[in-house]
């Protein structure tokens, strides 16, 4: 469906006649999905097929706090939903994640949701669809997920493929979409030796696309002997989706790579509703761009076939400094420049290492040192707390020893909380970087928490110390070729107030993008970023998130998906795409 738009400043809005849409004098026209209401929408009668084909598991979407409100304002009208004892148990688990996993289409943040319908004591608060989709498949086989596709792409709908709801920048939700869940897929097949195709002939794991990561390293600890293999840090990642598209990093990558550098083969669904391998051998180029060329872009996976290794002993510490030990909120900061002048030192020495800085608070939890015992990681990190000392930086530090990695994986590291709504933004800082920009890096970090001239505000930061080249200095994958020189990737937050107006929104973005991202992009020569949990409005994305990979993408794109059946915002091709009307319909422009 066509429909003209004028362009200017402010939001696109709809006066006079259909399809007539405008705002200032320039016009722009546009090929837009299809969303109820229109003449193209689906009847019901072709809704009633496709969940016959699906064997009864497509559903009308309703957000899981609907139960708290007594009403919920659906695309079809009003329904009754307050339920005193559901909502009970939705108020106890809104920040619980897995319990948000669970749901068939809710996100584990709320901004790009629109932050609608969230459980409330309130129950006559409204509660409506807002960003998320129209219907849902609870796909439990192949056969459902290609009846998903197929009847997006026939129908020209927005498609969703939802695994885990884990993700910082939206693309696990989308207004008036068709959305097919994958999460039943926990399938798990472990061998000693993969017989190919391809030359790889060690220890492997085909997981279905609905495995966790802490599912999965919970199982290889089972195994005798335990195995263990790259996975995220937060254990309610799903493995086959936007973590191995995105690149996926995680406390083994110093040591073993990113995700996408130990993926042997991928079964896929593509956009013409085919099931195919992507495997060095078989359509090499679809293997290419699943391996880090950008979430929901090319097909979705079934199951993904992964290199595993023999877990081993690891040590790890702890390390807090914050207003239980100073009120001086520089020498908090004293503390943190000395700790990331020493960034390059840790991941040179094999460490993974995990830290957070917010308002009067610097924390790691933790440094993982794989393969080494207590004594090595204290020699590693002696320096730093020397340093400290002469420095007189008071902080509290721990060293403790593992019989494997996931023992210690299960003790130091902690469950991150759903239902919280923020902007994210962040950025890759490299070995260069950390050695000769280091004081710049941190003025970056302090406008983060303290943004330039907006006192009204305030951020935060979660920092990875890992180098994806320390042992895998050449990829074959799609992600950006600067990870081989890593040394940080930073995640900037800025929380949200709930239910923000479009001028909020407008607003925070633009701190987000020009004030604390512009920082970071000025202390840094890297020129990269992630994918998955950066500021995907960023300018010269394609060049940040990919790199020289990103013209051969666009071309992966219009081959494996010419139709644009798949859609995430700031992924390769997608440039002409954008939600018009306040950040809802996905058009395309003409």
């Amino acid at each position: 469906m066509a429909i003209d738009v004028g362009v200017g400043a402010g939001e696109v809005s709809r006066r006079g006649s259909v399809g007539k849409w405008w705002i200032g004098k320039q016009r722009q026209k546009y090929g837009c999905k299809c969303y109820p209401g229109r003449p193209c929408w689906p009847s019901a009668n072709k809704w009633n097929s496709l969940n016959r084909t699906v064997d009864g598991t497509l559903h009308v979407n309703v957000p899981a706090g609907a139960v708290c409100h007594n009403t919920f304002n659906g695309p079809f009208g009003t329904i009754q939903t307050y339920d005193e004892a559901a909502c009970a148990d939705a108020k106890e688990n809104f920040v619980n994640e897995q319990w948000t996993v669970e749901k068939p289409a809710d996100g584990l943040w709320t901004y790009f949701t629109n932050d609608t319908c969230r459980p409330t004591s309130n129950p006559s608060d409204p509660c409506t669809l807002g960003s998320y989709g129209v219907y849902v498949i609870m796909a439990t086989k192949a056969s459902h997920i290609q009846a998903g596709v197929n009847f997006a792409r026939q129908n020209n709908l927005r498609l969703i493929v939802r695994n885990t709801g884990h993700d910082f920048l939206g693309r696990s939700v989308g207004y008036g979409s068709l959305i097919i869940n994958t999460h039943s897929f926990q399938s798990l097949k472990w061998t000693d030796k993969y017989t190919g195709p391809g030359s790889y002939r060690g220890p492997a794991v085909t997981m279905g696309a609905g495995v966790q990561g802490g599912d999965i390293l919970k199982s290889g600890h089972a195994l005798n002997p335990p195995m263990a293999l790259v996975t995220g840090e937060c254990a309610t990642v799903g493995l086959s989706g936007g973590f191995i598209q995105g690149g996926g990093h995680g406390p083994w990558t110093t040591l073993k790579g990113l995700a996408v550098d130990n993926v042997l083969n991928l079964k896929v669904i593509t956009a013409s509703g085919l099931i195919v391998n992507a495997n060095e051998r078989q359509n090499p180029d679809l293997f290419f761009a699943l391996r880090g060329g950008g979430p929901a872009s090319y097909g979705v996976i079934l199951s993904t076939t992964v290199k595993t290794f023999p877990d081993l002993p690891a040590a790890g510490a702890t390390l807090y400094l914050n207003a239980t030990h100073t009120s001086d909120s520089e020498v908090i900061w004293a503390g943190t420049k000395i700790f990331h002048k020493y960034a390059n030192h840790f991941v040179d020495n094999g460490l993974y290492v995990y830290f957070e800085i917010f308002p009067n608070q610097f924390r790691v939890r933790p440094f993982v040192a794989i393969g080494k015992n207590q004594i090595e990681l204290q020699d590693i990190v002696r320096p730093m707390l020397d340093e400290f000392a002469a420095a007189r930086i008071p902080y509290e530090a721990a060293f403790t020893e593992f019989p494997t990695f996931y023992d210690l994986y299960i003790d130091l590291f902690e469950a991150e909380k759903a239902g919280q709504t923020a902007l994210t933004g962040g950025w890759m800082f490299n070995h260069d970087d950390v050695a000769k920009r280091n004081d710049e890096i941190i003025t970056a970090m302090k406008n983060v928490v303290s943004p330039a001239g907006r006192p009204d505000l305030f951020g935060g930061m979660v920092g990875h110390l890992f180098n994806p080249g320390h042992n895998v200095p050449v990829s074959t994958s799609a992600a950006h070729a600067a990870w081989r020189n890593a040394t940080d990737f930073v995640i900037a937050v800025l929380p949200s107030p709930e239910h923000p107006s479009l001028a909020v929104k407008k607003d925070l973005q633009n701190v987000l993008t020009n004030n604390m991202d512009e920082g970071f992009r000025n202390a840094s020569r890297s020129g990269a970023t992630y994918v998955n949990e950066a500021d995907p409005f960023q300018p010269n994305w394609q060049s940040h998130f990919w790199g020289s990979n990103y013209p051969r993408l666009k071309q992966l794109r219009k081959k494996w998906d010419p139709l644009g059946v798949f859609y995430a915002v700031s992924t390769p091709g997608t440039e002409d795409w954008e939600e018009i009307e306040f950040n809802t319909r996905l058009c395309k422009k003409l």
